[in-house]
């Protein structure tokens, strides 16, 4: 359960990444690419953001996930300067895919006929826990 602080630091980091993640993707000359920051948790001790990006077109995902990865401290410090007066100290960033809409995705097309696990186990994946 995430308390007080830890919901406005997550809230003010979340503000903040949209922006810094999606002109840097523009500005990388990636036209027609959504980043999405879904969600932000901080850990109790304020140390760690772990951050769940939503990107669009999906196939794109894995490879500006590793590009965000390898770039976390360039995105840190961005973000720290737009921060500055709002938090003492910029928690390190952890960035993952939030795959939940896609999962979403996958059971309304079950629902639908459209894919049926029953004849196809292997078309919902076990969900990993985070």
């Amino acid at each position: 359960m995430e308390n007080n602080r830890q919901k406005k630091i997550a809230s003010v980091l979340q503000h903040d990444l949209v922006d810094v993640l999606q002109s840097s993707a523009t500005q990388g000359g990636l036209r027609g690419i959504i980043i999405s920051v879904t969600k932000v948790n901080v850990t109790v001790d304020l140390s760690v953001a772990k951050v769940y990006l939503s990107i669009f077109p999906n196939e794109k995902g894995k490879e500006l996930l590793e590009g965000i990865r390898s770039n976390a401290s360039l995105i840190k410090h961005e973000v720290s300067q737009r921060t500055k007066h709002q938090l003492r100290r910029m928690p390190e960033l952890e960035f993952f895919i939030d795959d939940s809409l896609e999962y979403i995705d996958q059971i309304e097309r079950s629902l639908k006929g459209l894919d049926n696990p029953l004849e196809n186990p292997n078309l919902l994946e076990k969900r990993k826990k985070k």
